[in-house]
């Protein structure tokens, strides 16, 4: 062979070389990159005509697929799907998938990397692929508890295991239906959507945990935990007098039954001139770090999506003030101040709350499962034991007596935020259920009473009730 003729051969060889290394990169490396691109209709296609795996709450299919006669076979549906929407997202055709249908997908589609030795069953045997099953921690009766007792109204109730961090209800509203995104008719699927993002209720939004709202005076529970932590007792004395803000012109008053009151009264009738003072004497720092250890500028369920509550950075004495009794640019979540209720009932632990007990294969063999964690310790164990006293004196004689359960020890605290003069205050409230190891974040949006009103007492704690009484 001459020289030119084998340079050409060499030439050839490499370039066959790098074509087979390419495919073979392309098909090791950039599979799962390739097989999620929203211009791949083909495997859109072989997608959607999956017999794709159940989510579970409990025993129940909230999420199921079953066979139609059509192009695509196969039809996902929702039981209950405005009910249970925020956990289980959709999953069109059109408009891909959110929370756990877009988070486990893999999963929920056999298509895992964890479920490769199914896969290989399946191909040797024959056998027709099938997903795999979500369960999640959901508890129907506080799921259903919440959805009838917000009752329409703008809003959303998250319930927690306080021992584990297990979500054991998560509902906002208002809501939407899954299915209406998730049917074959592709026509009718786009008007659905198109109708969801034009109405200004904004019910595909989840207020449980990707919204964050001024909480209110359920903050008072982060300020009470920061001044307990330091010198302050229940017993101790504060100043409930009218406060003028420092280098302001505004001033806060409020009817604290005394001028001189003790800290658990404070609490119980969530005196704002008292908890204003207060948070400017312990300081924006003590304050930021303890509504961190609770759990603020952390963002939680990522599976469904959250946002991080916050505690604002570079304060002046005037807005630590106010921050203190949960206004100013505080924000928090409903899952947030479910989770300050838990960890106080939790002797001070705060656990990661989760919304995944386990995933299954389509066998039901374990393809993985969710292990308690400790996310911080919040407070000391006998710092929460007064805290605990504290909210219990708010539900038997305070703001929140609406919550009160015959024969269980229920402890909690009523907010009321504004963040305009123009629109009603929001409703919070957070509780805890020692009896259960429950805890309960109430936030409603509208409280439809008037801005004086303790709206948190009248409003949400009613709520948390309900969700209580449902897991006795």
């Amino acid at each position: 062979m001459n020289g030119p003729i084998r340079r050409v051969a060499v030439a050839t060889m490499a370039l066959f070389l790098a074509l087979i290394l390419n495919l073979s990169y392309a098909y090791i490396a950039r599979q799962s990159d390739l097989l999620a691109h929203p211009q791949n209709r083909r495997v859109t296609d072989a997608r959607f005509a999956q017999d794709r795996g159940p989510i579970m709450a409990g025993t129940t299919s909230i999420a199921k697929t079953t066979t139609v006669k059509d192009q695509y076979k196969f039809q996902r549906s929702y039981a209950d799907g405005k009910l249970y929407a925020p956990v289980t997202g959709f999953y069109s055709y059109l408009y891909g998938a959110s929370a756990l249908e877009k988070s486990h997908s893999s999963q929920l589609a056999g298509a895992d990397d964890s479920q490769f030795l199914n896969r290989l069953i399946n191909l040797a045997t024959g056998s027709t692929p099938r997903g795999g099953s979500v369960e999640t921690t959901l508890d129907a009766r506080a799921q259903e508890a919440a959805w009838n007792a917000l009752a329409g109204r703008k809003g959303a109730v998250v319930a927690l295991d306080t021992r584990t961090g297990a979500v054991l209800a998560l509902v906002t509203t208002p809501s939407y239906d899954p299915n209406d995104l998730a049917t074959h008719d592709l026509a009718a699927s786009q008007r659905a959507w198109k109708k969801l993002q034009a109405d200004t209720d904004k019910p595909m939004a989840n207020r449980a945990t990707k919204e964050i709202y001024p909480p209110g005076s359920t903050f008072k529970l982060i300020t009470s935990a920061a001044a307990l932590e330091g010198d302050l007792t229940p017993d101790s004395i504060i100043d409930a007098s009218s406060y003028q803000l420092p280098g302001s012109t505004r001033v806060i008053s409020g009817n604290c039954a005394g001028s001189q009151i003790t800290l658990a009264q404070a609490l119980r009738v969530s005196c704002n001139p008292g908890f204003a003072r207060l948070g400017v004497s312990l300081g924006q720092d003590a304050l930021r770090t303890q509504a961190e250890k609770f759990g603020f500028g952390t963002s939680f369920l990522s599976d469904i999506g959250g946002a991080a509550s916050k505690f604002p950075d570079e304060l002046d004495d005037a807005q630590t003030a106010m921050s203190s009794i949960g206004e100013f640019e505080v924000a928090a979540t409903p899952l947030q101040m479910a989770m300050v209720s838990a960890a106080i009932d939790n002797d001070g632990v705060v656990m990661q709350p989760y919304i995944v007990k386990r995933v299954l294969n389509a066998d039901l063999s374990v393809v993985s499962q969710t292990r308690p964690q400790q996310l911080s310790v919040a407070v000391s164990k006998s710092t929460a034991q007064e805290l605990r006293t504290m909210m219990v004196g708010v539900v038997e004689s305070g703001t929140g007596r609406l919550a009160q359960v015959s024969g269980l020890e229920v402890g909690g605290k009523t907010g009321t935020a504004h963040s305009d003069n123009e629109r009603r205050p929001y409703a919070w409230f957070t509780a805890y259920a020692r009896e259960l190891h429950l805890a309960v974040g109430v936030f409603i949006e509208d409280a439809e009473i008037p801005a004086n009103d303790i709206a948190g007492g009248t409003v949400a704690a009613p709520v948390a009730k309900a969700v209580i009484e449902a897991m006795r």
